[in-house]
């Protein structure tokens, strides 16, 4: 049994094939890889090859299996069925596998969330926020929009006991509205929470109207944390934040975008192709098939290898002497291709945004993991901020125009901060 460093492989057994035309979606566009004939289901053969090789060069106990698309209901719940029975033909005594559905929601019933419900899936599910904004861009293939069936998918995986993790896209509608979204997954009782930001460009290279801007992006994620980590600590978990915690704790990120390097989460096509990343399905990015090639010489392979590498080896000087380049780490690759302003190539489009956001949340982060670490409950951490706001508040109140700033610049404050009414 081979105990390689773990990867991730997410799986698309149904391609690029979904039964909803998002705006930003990345993914519709790669049936232009295949024949215009091509029938978007993987085969018996390659799930078994897939599902062998996965099992036989993961380190165990636990094989996280990850089921992506497209939209992978679409498969079928049979096949998901001969998914159960391979794992089980193929996992090594005292082993187990765990799987997880990223899905719309928009296909989910009874008989779906039983199934995942019986056989011990989790579930991702895709949610832009309220109506009005979900259905700017996520609509079916009648360009109708798709919330009302999403709330009652979510419905249905509540009544079977699955409670879903939540990705929300920030794009250039909800971005606009941070409380109204924040407040709309609260109200929903939402426990686990993603934003991921949208960034799609178009043919003539220019970035598409759907996407976020930069500082827009990084305005929604610092009011969202400035009221989650003073009222809904240990209520809901941000993933964004959390990552971020972790990293100003010392610790790696667990998620691609905010690592030095990347390359440990491949993409295998319905027929067995693999690739650098979900973001990089594209030819000079595949590295072979899984039916031919083992999965650990792929993730292993020079050419993955440099792949990964490359993320930190062509930051440009500007970001190396960033100071929250320790959180960033210039971002997700598919985004640097805009020029820093000393005219460097390689700057992510997001800088500006990650630049005010995780300027903004570090301070605030080294304070709360301080009193963790003095065994502090996430209730009293609450409560111990709102008191140092309320007497930093004072203080700041209390200044008059020739006394030494509070900000500590060393200038008096009407030639400070006075201007900017803190107050």
């Amino acid at each position: 049994m081979s105990v390689e460093t773990p990867f991730v492989v997410m799986a698309k057994p149904i391609g690029p094939v979904c039964n909803l035309r998002c705006d930003y979606c990345y993914y519709l566009q790669k049936k232009s890889l295949f024949p215009s004939t091509e029938r978007f289901r993987m085969r018996p053969e390659v799930l078994e090859a897939y599902i062998k090789s996965f099992i036989s060069h993961s380190p165990g106990p636990v094989v996280h299996f990850v089921w992506h698309g497209g939209e992978p209901t679409l498969a079928g719940i049979d096949f998901f069925r001969s998914v159960l029975e391979l794992q089980s033909r193929y996992l090594p005594e005292g082993w187990q596998c765990l799987n997880n559905l990223q899905t719309n929601g928009t296909r989910l019933n009874a008989q779906w969330c039983a199934f995942l419900a019986e056989n011990g899936f989790t579930v991702g599910l895709s949610v832009d926020g309220p109506e009005h904004l979900h259905d700017a861009y996520r609509t079916d293939i009648r360009d109708e929009g798709t919330h009302k069936k999403v709330m009652e998918g979510l419905r249905q995986l509540r009544e079977h006991d699955i409670e879903p993790d939540i990705l929300c896209t920030l794009n250039a509608r909800n971005s606009e509205s941070p409380s109204e979204v924040y407040h709309f997954f609260l109200d929903q009782k939402v426990r686990w929470l993603q934003f991921l930001p949208v960034v799609s460009r178009l043919p003539d290279g220019s970035v598409a109207p759907w996407s976020v801007k930069p500082e827009v992006m990084g305005n929604f994620l610092s009011k969202v944390f400035d009221e989650w980590i003073r009222h809904d600590l240990g209520r809901i978990g941000i993933q964004n934040f959390l990552e971020c915690m972790l990293v100003v704790g010392g610790k790696p990120a667990n998620i691609c975008i905010m690592s030095e390097t990347c390359g440990r989460v491949l993409a295998v096509e319905h027929d067995g192709g693999t690739y650098s990343c979900d973001h990089f399905v594209n030819p000079n990015n595949y590295l072979g098939n899984l039916t031919v090639d083992p999965l650990s010489e792929l993730v292993e392979s020079p050419k993955q290898t440099a792949f990964g590498q490359a993320k930190k080896a062509s930051l440009p000087t500007y970001c190396k002497e960033c100071p929250v380049l320790f959180l960033c780490n210039g971002g997700c690759p598919k985004d640097r291709f805009i020029q820093t302003p000393d005219g460097d190539d390689g700057l992510n489009y997001l800088c500006e945004g990650y630049r005010i956001h995780y300027g903004h949340l570090q301070p605030q982060l080294e304070t709360v993991l301080g009193f963790y670490k003095r065994g502090m409950s996430a209730a009293t951490i609450m409560a111990e901020l709102e008191t140092n706001e309320h007497e930093e508040r004072q203080i700041w109140k209390r200044a008059s125009r020739n006394d030494p700033c509070p900000c500590g610049s060393g200038k008096k404050y009407k030639h400070c901060c006075f201007s900017s009414h803190r107050r």
